[in-house]
């Protein structure tokens, strides 16, 4: 497995994004489940599921969500990040079965303190699922040997 490259905070640019593609899958509903504690039977039984306004399982939003923290960690800014807010919408629910793609991009640098400021958000068939900002403090080349 290739090791993610990322990027250091003096070579992120406003406008630089990075996106990905995620199918939610029958055994992720559970793996998240079974890692957050979250056992609501709205993602865990499709009898309880039928009975509520979506009609059927949904994904966890946090399930979802914690794709973002993927692209940040992984690719933009990428290792050695520092993961500091959050702030988003849950728009629509994901079903099992649906494709996600998550898209992360920078909106703001600021020098001091290496802060980045990315616009995020996760979409299903075009269709906002999440919308949101997050921040972080990138690794800075002066701080690498």
């Amino acid at each position: 497995m290739t090791e993610p490259q990322g990027y250091k905070y003096e070579d992120l640019e406003i406008g630089m994004y990075h996106e990905t593609e995620h199918v939610i899958e029958e055994s992720d509903i559970q793996a998240f489940a079974d890692v957050s504690g979250d056992h609501n039977p709205l993602h865990m039984d499709e009898e309880f599921a039928r009975t509520t306004v979506f009609g059927e399982r949904i994904a966890h939003g946090a399930l979802t969500a914690s794709y973002i923290s993927g692209i940040l960690g992984n690719n933009l800014p990428g290792p050695g990040a520092i993961f500091t807010h959050l702030s988003m919408r849950f728009r629509r629910p994901v079903f099992i079965g649906s494709t996600v793609i998550v898209r992360a991009e920078v909106t703001d640098k600021q020098d001091k303190g290496h802060r980045v400021t990315l616009k995020v958000s996760c979409s299903v068939e075009g269709k906002p699922v999440i919308t949101g900002e997050a921040s972080v403090v990138a690794p800075s080349a002066e701080t690498q040997s």
